[in-house]
């Protein structure tokens, strides 16, 4: 099989990335979310179960963070990454089931990670433009909640 995609290809980078959850329950919220919300048409993608979760200090994702971060270093240096945009949200399995959070500690952990990883995303790149939000499901729709960083 082969397929023709239409959507035309753009050599142009914006130079920002987002890290995120890799459900897939949220991908094409997250999707619309980064191209109509916050006009970045192109983003470069760092997506894994629990998303920011392996940068905020976790022994439980210890592993995670060196590849993250290998990532992140890659993006900045070859693609020319000026701006990281760092999501979370509500629900996810990596949190209820990897460190065992539940409602209504997991939400506040949830955004106390996005403020660390953000931190930390700024120490190992250099970059200060990194943004941080909070996906959560209000009446069958996905908002993103901007959280301070």
């Amino acid at each position: 099989m082969t397929y023709d995609s239409p959507v035309r290809y753009e050599k142009a980078r914006i130079h920002a990335a987002a890290l995120y959850c890799s459900d897939g329950r949220v991908g094409a919220h997250f999707d619309d979310f980064l191209h109509n919300g916050l006009s970045l048409p192109r983003y470069d993608r760092v997506s894994l179960p629990g998303g920011p979760a392996c940068l905020a200090g976790h022994p439980q994702a210890h592993l995670e963070e060196q590849g993250v971060i290998d990532e992140l270093g890659f993006l900045v240096e070859v693609h020319g990454l000026r701006r990281v945009v760092l999501i979370a949200h509500q629900g996810c399995a990596f949190y209820a089931t990897r460190l065992e959070l539940k409602e209504p500690r997991l939400e506040l952990v949830q955004r106390a990670d996005l403020v660390r990883a953000a931190a930390f995303v700024h120490r190992v790149t250099g970059l200060d433009a990194i943004d941080a939000y909070f996906a959560k499901l209000v009446e069958g729709r996905v908002r993103f909640e901007r959280v301070n960083v």
